[in-house]
């Protein structure tokens, strides 16, 4: 079957991360901070039967290797089931800009855009200190410092999943609609 053969990595590792406009790539410090500041992941994950899975995750990323999503709650899922299946996913991070329309054809319109893919391997994270960790940056980022709770901590914790992906490669890329 093709995808078999594709998805072990036999034919896509000789693409994994290649932009072939070069003109568009992000540097490497961009694209690190554009991945610290984006708010939704697309992660794509690979089943047994061979069919790619994409969901869309809040997550943290401080810079360096090590990118952290979790699930609350699910002891299984499609996710959580892929992942125990094939280590291997693909992370994309976009924000989209204005659309310039064309001069002459509606075809010749550009987008304006960032992304960030990258590709790695995710493993669970058991370490309720390192999922305290999680839950503290991901409020960092993605909460208001002027809420205020009745108790502290994170009694949850037992029903939260974390992985940890270790980044292999990652690539960043932008167009500023300027041409198409």
């Amino acid at each position: 079957m093709y995808l078999e053969y594709v998805f072990k990595g036999r034919r896509c590792g000789c693409m994994k991360g290649i932009l072939n406009n070069k003109k568009r790539e992000l540097t490497a410090e961009d694209t690190e901070h554009f991945l610290k500041m984006g708010k939704v992941a697309h992660v794509a994950t690979i089943g047994e039967d061979g069919y790619p899975y994409v969901i869309p995750f809040v997550y943290v990323y401080e810079g360096g290797s090590k990118f952290y999503i979790h699930i609350g709650n699910l002891r299984e899922s499609h996710f959580w089931s892929n992942v125990k299946a094939n280590q291997h996913v693909s992370i994309e991070v976009s924000e989209m800009g204005g659309v310039v329309p064309g001069k002459k054809y509606a075809c010749q319109s550009a987008l304006a855009y960032s992304s960030v893919v990258l590709f790695g391997k995710i493993q669970h994270i058991i370490d309720d200190v390192k999922k305290e960790w999680f839950y503290d940056q991901l409020w960092k980022k993605y909460g208001d410092p002027n809420w205020q709770f009745e108790k502290g901590g994170y009694p949850a914790l037992p029903k939260t999943e974390l992985f940890e992906v270790e980044i292999e490669k990652i690539t960043g890329k932008f167009s500023e609609a300027m041409s198409h």
